[in-house]
Order: structure tokens, then sequence, then C-alpha cells
């Protein structure tokens, strides 16, 4: 276990180094950085934006329950049920039908059903109907049709509001999900609160619509960027799914900022197509309800690739072309709960662990000397050895720090501690029964082996579990101590057990106490 070769030594001090190199790049300058990492500070330790969003499911379920009415209409007519009344109510469909019984064969069945579809997760239908009096029934979504909705919705909002905040450029945001509707956001250090509420706040629904005073489809009286009232066609040319990108430009003629489109192949046809039959009309673009612009189609527009302008700044314009790329939300999300975290809390915060992380390791220090002497200098070495490449892991992983994850390094501290103690302890007692200094050395460290192992292992565990299961802070604190447990092995029985065969091999002839 003390013999080690020179290949080994070299080995185990170029990995110390080139790990713990990386832990002083986060007290450079980042102006005189060549590589560009360090850690990331959290919420609790830099400050920042906490926001708590709700989805709004009630909208999304009028939208979904409108969307059945064609199929209902189209199962009825082509099975000969006759119908009268039928109403679209704020969340359900009524209607009076003439024969309830074979409805509900058609709307109930397994085969083929993309009317009322069978959701098997839940062994239940997404649609459910009852009898209000007579033959009139009432249909409307079912509880986990309901539920199905509402996984779905929180789920894409999740992803679209992380598209939409890593655009932003916001390092380390938290998003996770809390309870069946709501989504907690942390971003770290954010100087714009009200920006990143704003783009949150916007679904992005984008469509194109003809401006038309007379359309078959019906219209709607949108005001438009300049303040004029418009009638806008019902039927929408082409919606915000068919963007495959956007970007924010520089009209050359004014120095105008606008918002550059490209459209995929479906929409490229789809656009060519309206603007071919339309030369000489107005397009109206519309975003979340509102008219961006109005332009005159001067020619047929067929590259599958155009301009939105509309007396935007360049930040609207950036943002805005942002939002479309990001995706449109399913549902509008409400703020239910914000809260803001100053620097000076933060800095409150970090000083604090600092301290409390200096004093313990200051009395650790002075303890193990006291105890151990020598080793227990060599024990000091690997501890100090042990945080250098703990902080140089964190840099590479780009890790972002919370309170708790310095409360981790602490505690890995005490587990480095606890390691060279089992160790020197196991060492007395072989010195107690050996007569060789250097096996008594060797047996100690192999003995003492499989204890320490077990003690790690066992934490690094439950570090695991913590950052399987766990959100946040809690991820924080895994992290740290995982990575802390790691280099603690490696500094015990690599680092020191290398210093210390140093010192047993060369005073193996004199009397060696510890």
């Amino acid at each position: 276990m003390l013999n080690f070769s020179k290949i080994n030594v070299l080995i185990i001090y170029l990995l110390f180094i080139s790990i713990s190199i990386f832990s002083f790049l986060n007290f450079q300058n980042e102006s005189d950085k060549l590589i560009k990492k360090k850690i990331n500070l959290g919420l609790d330790l830099q400050g920042g934006s906490y926001l708590l969003l709700e989805i709004n499911s009630d909208s999304l379920v009028q939208e979904k329950i409108q969307s059945k009415v064609i199929p209902i209409k189209k199962l009825l007519k082509d099975n000969g049920i006759i119908y009268k009344n039928f109403r679209i109510n704020n969340k359900s469909l009524s209607l009076t039908l003439d024969n309830i019984d074979k409805f509900d064969l058609l709307f109930n069945s397994r085969k083929e059903n993309l009317v009322n579809p069978y959701i098997d997760n839940y062994r239940s239908y997404e649609l459910e109907y009852k009898i209000i009096e007579n033959n009139l029934i009432e249909i409307s979504f079912s509880k986990f049709g309901l539920l199905t909705i509402n996984n779905s919705a929180l789920k894409q909002s999740i992803e679209i509001v992380r598209r939409r905040i890593d655009d932003v450029g916001t390092k380390e945001p938290t998003i996770l999900q809390r309870g069946e509707k709501r989504i907690l956001v942390e971003l770290p250090g954010l100087k714009d609160p009200e920006r990143i509420k704003a783009l949150l706040g916007k679904t992005a629904q984008l469509n194109f619509r003809l401006v038309s005073d007379n359309s078959e489809f019906g219209t709607d009286e949108l005001i438009s960027e300049n303040g004029e009232k418009l009638n806008i066609s019902k039927r929408i040319i082409m919606s915000g799914e068919n963007l495959i990108d956007a970007q924010p430009s520089i009209q050359n003629q004014n120095n105008e900022p606008t918002v550059s489109f490209t459209l995929d192949r479906l929409g490229a046809q789809k656009f060519g197509r309206a603007t071919t039959d339309n030369v000489g009309k107005r397009l109206a673009i519309v975003l979340d309800g509102q008219i961006v612009s109005a332009p005159n189609i001067n020619e047929p527009i067929t590259s599958g690739s155009g301009m939105i302008s509309g007396n935007f700044t360049f930040q609207e314009a950036t943002d805005l072309a942002l939002l479309l790329r990001s995706g449109a939300l399913p549902t509008p999300l409400l703020v239910v709960e914000e809260r803001t975290v100053g620097p000076d809390l933060g800095e409150d915060s970090i000083k604090s662990g600092v301290i409390s992380l200096i004093v313990g390791f200051i009395l650790v220090i002075l303890f193990m000397f006291y105890k151990y002497k020598i080793f227990g200098l060599i024990a000091n070495t690997a501890l100090i050895a042990n945080l250098s490449m703990l902080l140089g892991m964190l840099t590479i992983l780009e890790a972002t720090l919370t309170l708790p994850g310095i409360a981790g390094i602490i505690l890995t501290v005490g587990m480095a501690v606890d390691a060279n103690v089992l160790i020197f302890e196991r060492i007395r007692e072989e010195l107690k029964t050996e007569k060789s200094p250097v096996h008594a050395f060797d047996a100690g460290y192999s003995r003492a082996k499989i204890t320490v192992l077990d003690a790690n292992i066992t934490t690094l565990i439950a570090a695991v579990i913590l950052f399987a299961f766990g959100s946040g802070p809690v991820k924080g604190f895994a992290i740290t101590l995982g990575i802390g447990i790691i280099t603690t092995l490696f500094t015990a029985y690599f680092l020191a057990r290398h210093l210390t065969s140093l010192v047993v091999l060369n005073t193996k002839n004199k009397e060696i106490k510890i």
C-alpha cells in the first residue's frame, strides 16, 4: 500500500494539479480569463428573482371543447343521427338527439374513435356526457380528460418557459413543476425581472389574417399599431407553428428595427399561395389578439421568409423574435407569487457561510496537528488539496453554488477528517503489534480501506438519491457532497498516502509515533 511507482506518482499529481487549477478561475477578473468558467452563485447567494407561475387551463379547455364541434357534428351526420339545438357553452356542448342509445355506442367506442379517444393510462374516455332532460345531453371533458389536457399544457409550458429564459442568457435558472398547475422559476442575478415577466406573460399566439370588411368566415374588429380600427377575417392563413426561425434586424432604408422570419416548407406554401391570390390587399399580423402590423401585399412572397415591422424599438424587436422562436404557450401564465432577493442578503449569506467554513477548517487543522503531529500535518495538506479539487470540479461543471451547497462543502470537510482519523487510529493499533513501522502503516491503510469505503459510498448513494429526486437547493447540496466524497477518497488514499509513504520510508529504521 505504501509503494508507489513513478508513473503512479506522476498521474496522481497531474490529476490533482489539472483539476485544482480551475478553482483559481473564480478569483480572476472576467476580462483577464482565458477560460470562461466559474462557479455560479444561486439565488440565495447573489440575489435575483423568484416567480411562481400558474397556467390558465380554463381558456384551454374552452378552446379544446370548441375543437370538438365539427368532429361531433360529422359523427352524427355520417351515422344518420338527427340533432338540434346544438349549443357551445363555456366548457361544454349541449344538443338534443333523436337516438341517444345509438349515439352512446358510437361515442364510447374504443375502435378508431377520433371524437372521444380512450385514455389507456386512466382507463377512461376523454369526453363524457350526461342527460339533462328528455333527449337533451351535455358533453364535457371527463375528469381524466381534463387531467390529460392540464398535464400536457404544463409540460409544454415548462419547455417554452425554459426556451425563452435560455434565450435571454440567464445563467443556471431553476424551472420546476409545482403541483398540478404551477411552475417555479428562480433566476439568480437577474437585473431586469420586469422584462422576464413580460416575456413569460405573453402566449405569443401568432397568426396571419387578411384585412376584410366582409369575409365569409366572419370578421373581428381589432386596432392596428397606428390606432386604426380594422376588420380582420377570422380565417387564419397561417399560424406561428410554421415558423422555424425569427431574428431581429434593421431595415436599411430608414434604420427601423424589424423582425425577419423564416417559414417551414408547409408554411412557405401557404404564405406563397395566400400572397399570390391577394396582391393589393392588406395582411394583418396578429399577436395575442393584437395587430402588430398590417402591411399591403405588393407582390407574391414565395421565398419562405418575410419581415414584421411595427414601430418597434430594437429591444422590442429582439423580444418579439425571442417569443416567436421559442413557440407559443398553450395557455396564458399568471404570476401568482413574486419575490426579489437583494444582493445584500446574498452577500450576508456568503459571508456567514465562508466564516463558518474557515472557523471549522481552522479548528480541524489544529486538532489534527495536535493529535497526530507530522501525520496530522499531512492530513491537513490533503484536506486543503481536497477543497481545492472540489472547487475545481464545481468550476469545470459550472455548477450553481447555493447556501445548502456551502453546507455540503462543510460536511465534506468532516467526511475527509473522518477518513483520516479512521486510517490513523487503525495504524496506531497496528503499531502496537507490528515490529516494522512500514508493515504497520501498510496494514493500517489496507484494513481501514473497507471501513472508509463503506462510510463514504453509503453517503455517496444518499447524495445520488437526493440529486435524482430533489430539486433546487437540495440538488446543490447533493452535488457538492457527492463531488466532495470522490475528492476525499482520492486525497486520502492517493495524495495523503503518498506523502505518508515518503515520511515512513525515509525513517524506516527509526521509531515512529502517531
